[in-house]
């Protein structure tokens, strides 16, 4: 077994991470679907519920998070719910994809990410970017922004399953905890805007249905949707791990291409 070079070693020491770690290929294409179409349904659900936040923020806030806990939309409901509510709802919402990309990222590694690129077109780059903040900063990341590119790239990394959970779970509970202090502060003003939602509540319902089906419009006139994508995900991933050994590697090429 060879030793790492010094830099390696310091680098693994510091993030637990070391960078290029190995990937496990995942257990089955099966399992690949599943997880797309799980994905997929999140997709759905997120997209609902913008088209009913301005219906829902008010009359059913539990509803809302349970669809889409941006947080735009907790910051919303906050103070339209009791504290075992928001957390509980808004945890389970917020947790449930984190492991399905750390599970990408473990199976596939660095075609993971080229996948994500690929499906992000407009900030392909700075995924990259925020890839090389990862690979010196990646316990932190994880505690302070568990979104889905950086539990993308924890699987990708090989970082610790029970380390992974340990800092998702926690700063999603530090994130809401902070929206809803935020949310005390700011009472008067998101009062002021569930009553333009609940005065308005028709013109701007249909608004945002509008919305809603042009932005499906013009997401199908590309090609294909992002919840179609989702649903062949095994396809795409298998596809990028085959051209991987083609592609220059990370250190050789900084281009990028188009949750």
């Amino acid at each position: 077994m060879t030793t790492p070079p010094p830099e390696e070693a310091a680098e693994e020491e510091a993030t637990g991470t070391p960078e290029g770690s190995a990937t496990f290929g995942p257990p089955s294409r099966r399992a690949v679907t599943a997880v797309g179409v799980l994905l997929a349904i999140m997709v759905v659900m997120n997209s609902v519920g913008d088209a009913l936040t301005t219906s829902w923020a008010d009359q059913h806030p539990a509803w809302l998070i349970a669809l889409n806990s941006r947080n735009r939309v907790l910051a919303l409901t906050t103070n339209q719910l009791d504290a075992w509510s928001y957390y509980s709802i808004a945890s389970a919402r917020l947790l449930a994809s984190d492991p399905l990309f750390y599970l990408l990222g473990l199976w596939y590694g660095d075609s993971a990410i080229t996948w994500m690129e690929k499906r992000t077109q407009t900030w392909g780059q700075m995924l990259r970017q925020l890839e090389g903040w990862f690979s010196k900063a990646a316990y932190p990341l994880v505690f302070l922004a568990p979104n889905n590119p950086i539990c993308l790239f924890a699987g990708a990394a090989g970082m610790p399953v029970r380390a992974f959970l340990a800092l998702n779970v926690s700063g999603t509970i530090v994130r809401l905890y902070v929206i809803r202090r935020a949310g005390e502060a700011f009472e008067a003003p998101l009062d002021d805007v569930l009553g333009f939602f609940g005065e308005y509540r028709l013109p701007l319902f249909v608004l945002s249905v509008v919305l809603l089906v042009v932005s499906i419009a013009l997401e199908a006139k590309k090609g294909e949707t992002e919840v179609t994508a989702l649903t062949r995900l095994d396809d795409e991933l298998e596809a990028e791990r085959a051209d991987e050994p083609e592609r220059p590697g990370k250190g050789d090429s900084d281009s990028s291409a188009d949750h």
